[in-house]
């Protein structure tokens, strides 16, 4: 199969068709995206929300690659708990890896001046993601089995196919890449355009193909960082895996209509497919909205108010003693977010004592945290009380082939 070794090769690098379509889904994302961040949450519970929303990201995204964990597994992981299971040892590094590079991530997009489009963040994450994984996860292996080692960062030094696709020759994946970042950091790109372009950065960094593994991880992280950039991620309260994981046939059979050549002439001016190249870009967006309003749904403070005294009513048999008295901790936590132990008195209406055997209960059941012994109580949301509050945050996929299209 030919190798391209012209960047003009990967054009259009913003679709044509269905320009429309693809404007009006830019404005449900951003006014979705507003009511999500206008949720009224107290500062520590969107927090802590986001901080699960990076544990579901890295679950949804060991999903796609092939590669299953549990929510309690990546728990485990955080306390540097792993299995004796080599294979869940190593499923378990990688969401941990994810879960760093992500927050690292943040970081510094908010503190930094970043090209977010260059190749040197590009390479960044991928060298962040995989300098955290034991040498043994340093390799791969090439469709016809020969073993090759990854290197953290640098571009890929040889030819791949990636299911019908023959990525670019090697030699040329800088000048690609270089061609994809002027491309897509140009200021000519109008705003209902904008969002359309981060999705189709999405199928052209994949269709590049610039790392010998590792790139389905390192393009959505890369995708993810431009959301952030471009004021969509939702305070972090949102994940694009978890909407690719849910329909990941559909999302690899739209990458690779993508990946086809220009059918005839009413399809683009380019070498690509511009009607494959909007499919796919309509696709991307219409799992960015549903996933937005999954999540907005889901953190409706009325109806989560509901699943939390649901779930005290249902599930925690084992606390009768004190279970109304924790029940309304629990839900003042959530409300508040954060609040000083003398407050539990007043919440309870219990004495001094019986309120420590409260906190010393919840504390034990991790449906309250605190950062120091004597130190303000905030809300837990340990795995078991996932499915109550958060009903659907965490599928049960099942678990298929790692697939070609973004591998090897």
């Amino acid at each position: 199969m030919h190798a391209y070794a012209n960047p003009a090769s990967m054009e259009p690098l913003l679709p044509v068709t269905r320009r429309e379509v693809l404007a009006k889904l830019t404005c449900d994302i951003l006014a979705a995206s507003g009511r999500l961040t206008g949720q009224v949450y107290a500062p520590e519970v969107l927090r802590r929300v986001a901080g699960l929303v990076r544990e579901m990201n890295c679950y949804y995204s060991n999903l796609i690659e092939g590669q299953k964990t549990t929510p309690r597994a990546i728990e485990r992981a955080l306390k540097q708990d792993f299995s004796t299971d080599e294979t869940q040892r190593n499923h378990q590094l990688l969401g941990l890896a994810h879960i760093s590079v992500e927050k690292l991530m943040l970081e510094r997009l908010t503190t930094e001046t970043v090209d977010v489009y260059g190749s040197e963040f590009i390479c960044w994450l991928h060298r962040e993601f995989y300098q955290r994984l034991p040498e043994p996860l340093h390799w791969a292996k090439t469709l016809s089995g020969q073993a090759y080692r990854i290197e953290p960062g640098r571009l890929r030094n040889f030819m791949v196919d990636v299911g019908r696709h023959t990525p670019p020759q090697f030699q040329a994946v800088p000048r690609f890449l270089s061609r994809f970042t002027q491309f897509y950091s140009s200021k000519e790109i109008i705003a209902t355009d904008r969002l359309a372009a981060i999705a189709a950065a999405h199928h052209r960094l994949a269709w590049i193909h610039p790392f010998g593994d590792g790139n389905g991880r390192v393009i959505r992280l890369h995708s993810q960082a431009l959301m952030i950039h471009h004021g969509v991620a939702g305070g972090g309260l949102w994940t694009l895996s978890r909407g690719l994981a849910r329909q990941r046939q559909r999302y690899y059979e739209y990458l690779q209509a993508a990946d086809l050549g220009r059918r005839n002439d009413l399809d683009g001016r380019g070498n690509l497919s511009d009607a494959g190249l909007a499919a796919f870009c309509q696709f991307f967006l219409e799992t960015v909205l549903d996933q937005i309003q999954f999540m907005s749904g889901l953190l409706g403070l009325p109806t989560l108010r509901t699943r939390v005294e649901r779930y005290f009513q249902f599930e925690t048999v084992h606390l009768n003693l004190y279970r109304e008295e924790l029940m309304r901790l629990v839900r003042t936590l959530i409300d508040e977010g954060e609040i000083p132990r003398t407050r539990v008195q007043e919440i309870t209406g219990k004495g001094a004592t019986v309120s420590a055997e409260i906190i010393k209960l919840g504390l034990r059941e991790g449906l309250i945290d605190s950062p120091s012994p004597k130190g303000p109580l905030q809300p837990g949301f340990p795995p078991k009380i996932l499915e109550f509050y958060f009903p659907q945050l965490f599928v049960d996929l099942p678990l298929q082939e790692s697939a070609t299209a973004l591998g090897p």
